[in-house]
This record gives structure tokens, sequence and C-alpha cells, in this order.
């Protein structure tokens, strides 16, 4: 086992233990970024003009009648930008556009000294437009040759060969919408000039390192003139990796102009309006089976709706290509990637980050496919899946504890008593004619690190002071998911100490540089492993002073529940916070700067060849649901997973990410229906779904009515800290399982053997259209979109 992985004697880690800053959530007391405008003497409140075309040309743009409102300070436009116009490290997010790219586009933003001066002075600014064509679906960019980035390929094998060999070819189209962060906290941020002319900026950020980049190009100033702070976050889910970085520079230019602090806070329907969303993906496939129902052959196309610019769509699509095996071993592939640029916000991160959208393709072709093999969707899966280490993925990476997929795909079947209740589903569909259930089983593998390899690093700073009290820095922010208590638990571990002696500082730019995005579900590994080494400097400056009072060398010194005692010693223990004294006057060093980096991986991103994954994270769900044949409508009545996570840093906190991830999965899978007005109207482009009342979350209604949660056990995984695994978006994909399951209840009102098309989501009017089609079949002709055989195969059409 490595260093990284060993545990020292009773540790904090793997306790349960509620999130550090629970008792401040419930009982209101926690501050998020909008919270500080109370503190703030002369704030000024920022306010966007925003246009009303999804693409359009600014002609005129005139300010003045603004400062005819009374309260209005500021209005700040393009010629105000001391640096780079530009809010994306990409350079393709102009700040102050000249050219509007997607509805509701913010063109130039008004400072006003209360929140309503500033809108009406918004409302004042006279604006010129030259209306230009939109697109704002991918088969209309598609049709356009409008496209943007890199198109990379992952392959394999010969894909033309391996289909030639197949027995049964199946091809189609497929869709996978698109997906709103909706999280609590909308965007925010706060700029204030402080006494020495560094820019302090508070963002709901989850990257303040790229926050505090943005601000300073946009201000032509270094780095180290500016200071991001993110308390905490009210959500991110992926939408504020790089989406507050603008409103972060428009809070921080103009404090810069004004010298007064700047708020600015996105209202939910501004924030719906002007905020990208998980990229809609549309995909061309075509799978060869042989007779076993053995997957040959994959050939895929992936296009990804980026919206106007880049953002980060390139590592998304990446991602995407790189998930498109899920847990199955296809000899032959081919999948092709694009992203469309469209007059649409531009898309970005979403938890799981293309992942999702990958493997769910996958899916639904096993899902698809099945019933035409005259397998069910439980047995085809199971014969695809990987079978040895020896095996590598598309891209080349050895599939490291496939064991452990089998382990899991076996106990969900036995725990979730998956045969039992198949012919209890059975028996019920026999006697009701417009009510039918259905159970599927679906897996899970997903690779854990960035894809990019140099954002694979992390850092700390840990201070014990001379009261041994102990406060922790590091460069992960914490946005719900319990990052911070499971640093807190790791520090504690690391130094022997019990959880309350160890405190955690808020996430700033200045106390640890450099850091990357609290992202790809890394933010325990990397910020983990960097407190870790800042806390074993410190522990082993600790030994040698431990171990001259102890009469032991400095290696036969150990921490636990807050002593130092000495391994036979016959010496009684050191209390921690007497040697930290004793330390103290010895000038021993009690503070120390920790660092991690994630070694063994390899990316080149010409080829698309190597191993960009530390390793997989593995999991299971088995999905009950009833549908209701008049409407559609339908529930989730039992749902049983069985999920790896390695050795667990938090319990509770897993429990609560698997579990949150689970129903944030089946909302975008079943419940979360995007709208873009696609009319030719004044409103062509607009989000139309702009707030909860259309658009749809999941609520307590949704959950399912039985939820059993388990952790694999046994299960350490060495290299990584404590032998934990990534737990954030692993599981956001194990309710395709409740995907597949509405689809065997919608063909259960049709003759056996059938497979029908089930849009995504599959909200009840997708539903209720999938029990039409299965209505409309009949026994002689099952398959009705089947057509002759071709060269002694049958080709067959699955899905548009």
């Amino acid at each position: 086992m490595s260093a990284l992985s060993e545990l020292p004697p009773k540790p904090v880690v793997g306790d349960t233990v509620p999130h550090e800053a629970a008792v401040e959530h419930v009982t209101g007391s926690a501050l998020y970024t909008d919270d500080l405008v109370g503190r703030m003497r002369d704030l000024l409140h920022a306010y966007p003009v925003s246009a009303p075309h999804a693409h359009a040309r600014v002609t005129r743009l005139d300010t003045a009648p603004a400062y005819d409102v009374p309260g209005v300070v500021r209005v700040l436009t393009a010629d105000d930008v001391p640096g780079v116009n530009d809010s994306n490290i990409n350079h393709d997010e102009p700040l102050f556009p000249d050219e509007v790219m997607f509805y509701g586009h913010p063109v130039c933003w008004v400072l006003g000294e209360t929140l309503e001066a500033a809108r009406l002075g918004a409302a004042a600014v006279e604006v010129d437009y030259e209306a230009l064509p939109a697109l704002v679906t991918i088969p209309e960019a598609i049709a356009a040759g409008s496209f943007q980035g890199r198109a990379p390929t992952v392959s394999r094998g010969d894909v033309e060969a391996g289909m030639a060999a197949a027995t049964r070819v199946f091809s189609g189209t497929w869709e996978a919408s698109g997906q709103e962060q909706f999280y609590l906290e909308t965007q925010a941020s706060i700029a204030y000039v402080d006494e020495s002319g560094q820019i302090f900026i508070h963002s709901s950020t989850q990257n303040p390192s790229e926050t505090q980049e943005i601000a300073a190009h946009v201000l032509d100033l270094t780095a180290s003139e500016v200071t991001v702070q993110c308390l905490r976050m009210g959500g991110g889910f992926g939408g504020k990796e790089t989406q507050a970085n603008g409103y972060a520079a428009i809070a921080a230019l103009g404090a810069t102009l004004t010298g007064r602090p700047v708020r600015v806070r996105l209202s939910r329907n501004q924030d719906l309006q002007f905020t990208g969303k998980r990229p809609d993906f549309l995909s061309t496939w075509e799978a060869g089976f042989d007779d076993d129902g053995h997957l040959l052959a994959l050939k895929v196309e992936l296009t990804a709706d980026g919206g106007w610019s880049m953002d980060l769509c390139q590592p998304v699509l990446s991602r995407a290509l790189c998930h498109i095996d899920n847990a199955y071993w296809i000899p032959n592939i081919q999948a092709h990637g694009r992203i469309a640029k469209t007059n649409r916000t531009s898309h970005t991160a979403f938890r799981g980050f293309g992942g999702p959208q990958g493997m769910l393709l996958t899916e639904n072709i096993m899902g698809v496919v099945a019933p035409q093999l005259g397998l069910t969707g439980e047995e085809l899966r199971r014969r695809n899946f990987y079978r040895s280490a020896d095996q590598t993925t598309p891209y080349g990476q050895r599939v490291r504890q496939i064991e452990r997929m089998h382990q899991i795909w076996d106990q969900v079947l036995a725990d979730s008593d998956f045969a039992g209740r198949q012919r209890e589903i059975e028996e019920f569909n026999a006697t009701h004619e417009d009510v039918k259930r259905a159970i599927a089983a679906t897996p899970v593998k997903f690779g854990i690190s960035f894809n990019k390899s140099s954002m694979n690093q992390g850092g700390a700073l840990v201070l014990v002071y001379k009261d041994g009290s102990v406060l922790v820095n590091h460069g992960g922010t914490e946005m719900g998911q319990g990052l911070h208590t499971k640093m807190l638990q790791v520090a504690a571990t690391a130094l022997g100490l019990p959880l309350a002696k160890v405190r955690l500082a808020p996430t700033r730019t200045d106390k640890v540089p450099n850091t990357s995005a609290t992202s790809a579900s890394t933010g325990a590994d990397l910020n983990g492993g960097a407190v870790k080494h800042a806390c074993d400097q410190i522990r082993d400056r600790l030994a040698v002073v431990a171990g001259g009072m102890l009469g032991v060398p400095p290696a036969d010194v150990r921490f636990a529940e807050g002593t130092a005692y000495g391994l036979n010693s016959d010496r009684d223990p050191i209390a921690w916070d007497e040697l930290v004294h004793i330390a103290y006057l010895q000038r021993i060093q009690l503070h120390a700067a920790g660092y991690y980096r994630t070694e063994g991986l390899e990316w080149n991103e010409e080829t698309y060849k190597g191993s960009p994954f530390k390793y997989f994270s593995y999991g299971a769900a088995v999905s009950e649901v009833e549908v209701d044949g008049f409407t559609g409508a339908y529930r989730t009545r039992r749902v049983d997973v069985v999920h790896d996570v390695g050795d667990s840093l938090s319990p509770l906190i897993d429990l609560g990410q698997i579990e949150g991830a689970f129903v944030q999965g089946a909302g975008w899978l079943t419940l979360e229906d995007q709208r873009w007005d696609a009319s030719d109207g004044p409103a062509r482009g607009r989000f139309s779904t702009q707030g909860a009342s259309t658009y749809k979350l999941p609520s307590f209604s949704e959950m399912p009515e039985v939820f059993n949660v388990r952790m694999f056990e046994n299960a350490t995984e060495e290299g990584a800290i404590y032998g934990s695994k990534a737990v954030g978006e692993p599981p956001l994909m194990l309710p395709i399982s409740v995907r597949e399951a509405l689809r065997k209840a919608a063909a259960a009102f049709g003759p056996a053997g059938i497979s029908v098309h089930l849009a995504s989501p599959a909200t009840p009017e997708a539903v209720y259209w999938a029990i039409e089609d299965a209505r409309s079949r009949t026994p002689e002709a099952p398959a009705a979109q089947a057509v002759p055989a071709v060269a002694e195969r049958q080709r067959v059409p699955s899905g548009v």
C-alpha cells in the first residue's frame, strides 16, 4: 500500500460525521457571497443591458440617457476596459460585445446606488441593432457548416471489418438533451479596491485562480494584484467553473473605475438566460453484433452544441468520447466528435462533464437492441462487460480493477432480488392492462482525473499555532458537496488529532495559488493529497521533538487522539498542545505548504491516446418503475445502488453525494425539458423555460419510494488519499437504469419482444408516445422498422 493510502492509528477519515457547516446551512447563518452586501459601505449595484436578439450587430450605443436616471453612477462599456475585453481564457467571449451572439447577451452594464436605479438606468440606455441570421439548433448548425474547435476521433481496430463480421447491424440517430445547473445561489460577485490598491473579489466560483486570471487581464494587472475569495457556493454543478469569471470581472472593473465596492448578482431569470448549460448532443450511430450478442463494432458521430463560444466544450467533448465505451469491451470502434456553433448561451460544464452524454448513447443502444436480439438488457450488458485488465479502452488505457464491475453487478442484482421481482412484474403486467411495471439494471465505469494532465495538481497551506490549534487552507471550493468536511478529516487524521481541533479557512488565491477548478470529481483527490503533504511535513518535524522526549527514534513516534507516543516506550504520551508549545520554543517550523500532483497520467490531445485517468469508479443500479398507460405518468417504486467509493473518507458525505447525484441524473433523464424558441419570430433563440414553473426540477415527489444505497466494501484504492475514490460525478449515471426501466414498461403495452424509441428526457409525454408506439405494433411484425436483410445481415434502423 502506498504512503498516500496508508492509514495511521485511529484515523478520523472513515468516521460518519455531518457536513462541517450543516448547522449553519439549516439555520441560515452560513454566509454566501451576496450576504456580504450588508457589510459593504457605499456599495454600487450592477445591472445589464440585454439584447433582444439571438444574433445582431450593435450599430449604436448611447449611454447618456442612463445618467438622467437618479442614482445611476456609471455605465460600463468596452471603452472602459484597460486590458483585454474578454471574459474567457479561450479569448472568444468579449466582455462587452459589438456583435450580439445569444438572446439576452449583455452589451453594457449600469452601476447604480440601488439595484432599482441600475435597472431603470439599463432600461434608459439606447441601443440600435442590425439583426443577423441566427442558428439555434444543432441540425441548423450542421446544415450551415457552423462548427468550432477541434473535431477529434477516438478509434481502435477496424470498424468496417467489424461491421462486416457482424450478423446483426443496427443504426440510428439519437439526441441527448442538455440540462440547466439551477444552483440555489445564482451567479454573484462583489469587488472592491483595498487600501494598498489590491483588487479583492468575493466570488461564487468553482475556480478562484481562473477568476483571478480573467479579472487581472481585463484590468491589465498582474495576478498578484488581484485576490479572489470563495466563502462557499450555494451549488455549482459545473455552472460556476468558468461562467462566474465575467461577472467577477465586471464587478472588479466597476470598483476600479468608481473606487467603490460593486455587486453583481443575477436574478434567477437572468441566470437562466445568460449562463451555459450541459450541452445537447446529437449523435448518429451504427452498431454490429454477433449471434451471441457481442458488440463487435461501433461507429459514432457526436455533435455537441457549444453555443456561441468554446468555453469548456472541447474538454466536455473529450470526456464524452472517452466514456463512449462505459463498461463495455468494443474491439472495433470509431467515435468522431465535433462542436456546433450556435446562437445560444456558451454551454459549459455540468456534473459528469460530457461523460454522461457519451455513456447514455451506448446504454441507449443496448436498450434498443436487446429485445431485437432476443436478450434482456441485463444479459446483453453482462455479455459485453470488460473481462480483464489486459483489455484497454478505445483510447488505450488499461481497465484496472474490472473485477469490481462484475462483483458490483452481481451484488446489486442479488441485493435487489432482481430475478424474483422480474417474475412478480411479469405476473402484475399480465393482469393489469392499463398500468405496467418494469425493472432494469445499468452499470457505470467513470474515469477520474482531468483529461488535461496539467490540471491534475493541488495545493494547501496548513498552520499550527502555539496553542495547538490548526488552520487548514486548500485550493478546493465548497459548494455543498462536503469537500471541506473531508479536508478537515484528512488533516485531523494526518496529524493524529480530534476533528474539533482543526478549523478550515475560506478558499482564497493569496493563500493557495495556481489551483485547478473544483470539478471532474478531483476535489478530494488533489486537495486531500496536498493537505496530507503539508500535515506530513509538520508531523515529521514534531516527531523529532517528541522522539527526544520519549526516548525513541522519530520513526517510532506515532500521533493519535491528540497525543504523541513512542513504540515500545515506557514514557507517558505527550499531549499535542504541550508538544507544539515545546516545538515552538525550540524554533521548529509549525506551518507548511503542501502540494500534490497526480502521477501516472499520460494523454496526447492530438492522437487521443494515453491514460488520462488515475483510476475508474464503478457502480450499478437497479430501478423499478410503474407507468400509467393513459398519460405516460410514472413513479419510481424502488432503486438499489451499489457504488465504489474506495475507502470512504466520510461515509455520510458520500452517501449524500450518491443519493443527490442519482436524483439529479434522474432529473436530467426524465424531467428537465429545456426549450429554446426556434421560431422565426422576434423571440427566436430565447431560452423559454426561464423558471421553476416551466423548467421542471426533481423534488421529493420524484424520489424513489424505496432507495437502498450500499457502498462497495473492501475497496481500497492504492495511490489515492487514504484509499478513497471520487464520488461527485460517477453516481449521476446510475439513473440510466430508471430510463431503461421506463423503456421496458412502455414496451410492455405492446407485443413481446418489441423495441421502442424513448426520447430524452423521458418525460411523461415522451413515455406516452413510446406507449403509443408499442400499442401500434402487431405480434406478426414486432420490429416495425426492420428492412430486408442485406448481404446476409439484417440492418435495422433503431430510433430517430
